[in-house]
């Protein structure tokens, strides 16, 4: 009998710590990092060296290497690129132009880091690369540049592949490198919005109507990802970047990345009371397999289909969006301060006006942009339904003019 008790106290034991260790791994399932812009000094981190699934933060290397290639002179601003049969058929965030579209590469830009457009990346890597092959090599060959040994690149959009990884740690070195090589084109990844024609599409990066001082850079979502975001912020002259891969939604990426900004903005003062953390580069790699999330992020628990679109609130906040650092992986400089409570983000707060961006070579944009979406905009065919009623009310007003011209 007391061997049978053992046996059960020894079986719940087990399965408790089955549990705890299942819930230890949910909670995990994110990757975090905090580094100072200037210095490239990690703030945080949390599973920032796990290969990860980067969706459309995969944009940031397209960008990076089209303003390479723009520094380096094998292309202008003003180059024109087209959009092949291959650019139009991506999905799902896109433009939608037509086959034989002409975009400039300034436009293009515009649109890639804004509506996260699939067939505007497409559009860009045949044009600087040759081939997406050839602009894939590009991109790799720079992330070999950067140090990026975690980051593996076969498409500029981010569209789901098995070998297309990157990291939290690959990401702040990437983001830094835009920072600090290409400060004067730094508008491109803080637009709030673009017109064209009489279309008005938002940034999916919330935060930039929303947390102060925010200033960049890129979101993206997968199933296989989770909701990704890289932020940037900016206080009193210090610039941080945030890095938050895996979250739940888009909401949750939002705040969380706030949380991180809020707290290393408020923790500088207390710096030289925590051990060093090292700086981006040097953090360690982890040989292991990215995370598959499609289940958590794309089963049908979901109260919608989730995508990029759609900037779902989840059920409850996220352990680090509620302040909680207490996994054995997480220090925060803010843990020394007095709690001042969670930081939420406001509501949206947006006055600068979209920024038009136009199809047509250089200096001759279409007159006719508004009609340049495939699908979009063109009149519905009236049903006979339709026709009868209008043909109905277009007899009584003549029947009624005629009345009123007797008079």
């Amino acid at each position: 009998m007391t061997i049978s008790i053992h046996s059960r106290i020894v079986v719940t034991g087990m399965a408790a710590l089955a549990l705890a260790v299942s819930m230890v791994a949910r909670a995990d399932a994110e990757a975090k990092l905090l580094i100072d812009a200037s210095t490239g000094k990690v703030l945080f981190s949390e599973n920032a060296t796990y290969p990860w699934y980067p969706a459309s933060v995969t944009k940031l290397m397209t960008l990076y290497t089209t303003l390479r290639a723009v520094k380096e002179g094998a292309i202008t601003l003003d180059t024109s690129l087209v959009i092949s049969r291959n650019a139009a058929a991506q999905q799902p965030t896109k433009m939608g132009f037509k086959v034989g579209t002409i975009v400039t590469v300034d436009n293009a830009l515009k649109m890639l880091m804004v509506k996260s457009a699939n067939d505007v990346a497409v559009a860009i890597a045949e044009g600087v690369g040759g081939s997406i092959a050839g602009f894939a090599d590009m991109m790799n060959a720079n992330a070999r540049r950067l140090g990026m040994t975690q980051s593996n690149f076969v498409n500029p959009n981010g569209l789901p592949a098995d070998n297309h990884v990157t990291s939290a740690r690959d990401l702040a070195i990437l983001a830094r490198a835009l920072i600090q090589e290409f400060p004067q084109y730094d508008f491109y990844w803080h637009i709030h919005s673009i017109r064209y024609g009489t279309r008005i599409m938002k940034n999916y990066n919330t935060l930039l109507t929303r947390y102060p001082g925010a200033d960049g850079m890129k979101t993206g979502f997968i199933c296989a990802s989770g909701y990704n975001v890289v932020a940037s912020a900016t206080r009193n002259g210090r610039r941080l970047i945030a890095v938050v891969l895996g979250a739940y939604s888009g909401a949750t990426r939002a705040q969380e990345a706030a949380q991180l900004l809020e707290r290393g903005f408020n923790s500088a003062a207390l710096s030289w009371l925590t051990p060093s953390l090292g700086t981006v580069d040097a953090l360690a790699p982890i040989d292991a397999a990215p995370p598959n999330l499609r289940d958590e992020m794309c089963g049908s628990h979901r109260r919608k289909p989730p995508s990029e679109d759609n900037d779902e609130e989840d059920d409850g906040a996220s352990s680090a969006a509620n302040g909680d650092t207490s996994s054995g992986n997480v220090f925060m400089l803010s843990n020394l301060k007095a709690s001042t409570g969670k930081f939420v983000l406001g509501p949206p707060v947006d006055t600068e006006p979209p920024v038009p961006v136009f199809t047509g070579p250089a200096g001759k944009p279409d007159v006719a942009d508004q009609t340049a979406i495939a699908g979009k905009h063109k009149p519905r065919k009236k049903t006979a339904a339709v026709r009868h009623v209008t043909h109905a009310k277009s007899a009584k007003s003549k029947k009624v003019n005629a009345s009123a011209a007797a008079q």
